[in-house]
C-alpha cells in the first residue's frame, strides 16, 4: 500500500466561523487571517493505492459551479485534482473508489462533472463507485435550511442517477486495512477513514478536525450543526488518538498536513507535525 496527499487548490473562509465561540485575539495566533478576517484552507484529499485499487478520499470543490459562486471563496492555489494525480503518475480515469467524508462542497464538488457538450452533468471518475453514508446521504439529499448552502444537487444526485452509489450503514471495514467509523457533530453521518499503513494508523480527518489549531476541544467550527456532539466525540477520539499514536491527516490545514497529539496538563496538544511522506 502506498499513500500520496492529493492537493486540490485553497480557499478562503471566515475564521470566525472556522473557530466558533473562539475570539480572533486567540485564534489569530494558532492560524493566521487577513485583514478581512479570511484565513486560507487547503482541500487536500489522499489517494490509497493498494494493488489494483486506487482509492481517492474526497475530491475538492470541482469546476462546475457559477464564476459568482466561486467567487465567495476565493479560490486560489497552483494545485487541481487532475494534476496533482497527474504528478504520481495516476489520471482520473485510473480512481476505482471514492470515499466520500461528506457532502459539503468543498469535499464532494470534484465527485460531478459536466459532460462535453456541458448539456448535463457526469460523475467525474467513470471507473469509480461512490462511497458514504446512508446517513450522510439522507441528510444531503433532504438538507437542513442551516446547511442547505452547502449541500449542491448537481454535486450529489448524478452519482446515484449514474449508478455509481454504494452506501454503508455504521461503522465498517470497506476495505483491507481501510476502516470507516461514523461522526455525526459537523454534519450527520460523517465518515472519518482509519487506514492501516506502515505498522501506524493514519486517520483522514475531514471536518472533525479541519486544521491542527482546532485540536484543543473547544475549537469547534460555526458550521458544525452539533456542536456539542462534535465536543463530546472529539473529546473521545483525541484520547484515542494520543494514546495510539495514531497520525492525522489533515484535510484543511494550509500549513500543516499531518500530525500527532499528545496528553499534557492541559489537555491534548499538538506534539508534532510533518508530510505525509516522512511517516
Amino acid at each position: 500500500m502506498k499513500l500520496f496527499p492529493i492537493p486540490t487548490g485553497n480557499l478562503k473562509l471566515d475564521g470566525g466561523a472556522m473557530f466558533g465561540v473562539v475570539p480572533k485575539v486567540i485564534w489569530g495566533k494558532s492560524y493566521p487571517g487577513d485583514e478581512n478576517n479570511l484565513c486560507n484552507w487547503s482541500m487536500r484529499c489522499l489517494l490509497i493505492v493498494d494493488g489494483d485499487r486506487k482509492i481517492l478520499i474526497d475530491c475538492g470543490i470541482g469546476d462546475k459551479q457559477s464564476e459568482k459562486f466561486f467567487s465567495n471563496y476565493y479560490l486560489n492555489g497552483d494545485d487541481t485534482l487532475e494534476k496533482s494525480l497527474a504528478s504520481h503518475g495516476f489520471t482520473m480515469d485510473d480512481i476505482t473508489d471514492v470515499i466520500l467524508t461528506h457532502l459539503h462542497f468543498d469535499h464532494a464538488g470534484g465527485a460531478v462533472r459536466w459532460n462535453a457538450g456541458r448539456t448535463d452533468y457526469d460523475v467525474a471518475f467513470k471507473n469509480a463507485t461512490y462511497h458514504t453514508s446512508r446517513q450522510q446521504w439522507e441528510w444531503a439529499t433532504s438538507p437542513n435550511n442551516r446547511e442547505k448552502a452547502s449541500f449542491l444537487k448537481e454535486n450529489i444526485l448524478p452519482i446515484r442517477e449514474k449508478g455509481r452509489l454504494e452506501l454503508f450503514e455504521g461503522d465498517t471495514e470497506l476495505f483491507p486495512n481501510v476502516k470507516v467509523r461514523i461522526f455525526n457533530g459537523h454534519t450527520d453521518g460523517q465518515v472519518i477513514p482509519f487506514i492501516r499503513y506502515k505498522d501506524k494508523t493514519v486517520v483522514f480527518m475531514a471536518d472533525l478536525l479541519p486544521s491542527a489549531a482546532h485540536i484543543p476541544l473547544p475549537w469547534v467550527m460555526s458550521y458544525d450543526t452539533r456542536p456539542l456532539i462534535t465536543l463530546k466525540e472529539k473529546e473521545s477520539f483525541m484520547a484515542e488518538a494520543a494514546e495510539n499514536g495514531y497520525v492525522l491527516f489533515l484535510e484543511h490545514d494550509l500549513y500543516r498536513e499531518c500530525c500527532t497529539v499528545e496528553a499534557t496538563e492541559k489537555g491534548i496538544r499538538l506534539k508534532e507535525s510533518f508530510p505525509l511522506e516522512e511517516v
